[in-house]
């Protein structure tokens, strides 16, 4: 009884720190324009808003068109204590479908991407 006690418990502990690691990653929790929206106006700039600060050595974004032509974006740059991406739009953009396709490294180490997408109204 007493090893098959002990085997739970060694089961539970490592559940629970394999569950904690895995929400270690810094996560797209917003973003805007948020993801399959439809923009009355080319925005400004894109602020991907993350779980957990990120590396921005490692961290950025490329916003593409619908032929899967990159468009051109300013530097981008960390704000609010390093959780958002703020890429900036310098030109304006036609009216179309975009993806915003990023990449981060949060401050502890880990990588994640994906991408949102949405569309500028004509």
């Amino acid at each position: 009884m007493k090893a098959r006690t002990a085997t739970l418990g060694m089961a539970a502990a490592l559940t629970i720190a394999f569950s904690g690691e895995a929400w270690a990653h810094a996560h797209l929790t917003v973003a805007a324009p948020a993801d399959k929206s439809v923009v009355k106006a080319s925005p400004a700039e894109l602020d991907l808003t993350f779980s957990e600060a990120l590396n921005i050595k490692f961290s950025g974004a490329k916003l593409v068109a619908a032929d899967k032509s990159e468009v051109k974006t300013g530097e981008a740059m960390l704000m609010d204590g390093g959780k958002v991406l703020m890429i900036p739009v310098p030109a304006a953009l036609a009216p179309g479908a975009y993806t915003v396709e990023w990449h981060v490294l949060s401050v502890d180490g880990h990588k994640t991407n994906g991408s949102v997408s949405f569309t500028v109204q004509p």
